[in-house]
């Protein structure tokens, strides 16, 4: 497992641009708040993808579509993909829950 100190940079530049990418939408179509260890965005129908640390283990978790998704950061691809071999990755799935929830593209910052 990974160490806090691998761990901590990883999840704050996940975080970094899931917002970087959220906050190109307009507030009435989807809104981001950040709380320490967590990110929601929240549809206008008040639906919520939360996207939250789960220091313990060392992964990601999200939460969306009725669904909860963990994710290991993967050394060799450089990447979030989810524990359970489904061959999901973190941001992409993010971009398909608020897809989902707004009807519109998540794109994230080159």
């Amino acid at each position: 497992m990974m160490d806090e100190v691998r761990y901590n940079p990883l999840v704050a530049a996940a975080f970094k641009r899931i917002l970087a990418a959220a906050d190109a939408f307009d507030p009435d179509v989807l809104e981001a708040d950040v709380t320490g260890d967590m990110v929601t965005l929240t549809a206008a129908s008040r639906e919520k993808c939360i996207i939250n640390t789960q220091r313990a283990v060392r992964q990601l978790w999200v939460a969306g579509q009725g669904q909860g998704i963990h994710f290991d950061y993967d050394e060799a691809s450089r990447t979030w993909k989810d524990d359970k071999g489904k061959g999901l990755e973190l941001f992409a799935f993010v971009a398909g829950v608020v897809k989902h929830l707004t009807g519109q593209d998540l794109v994230y910052p080159s």
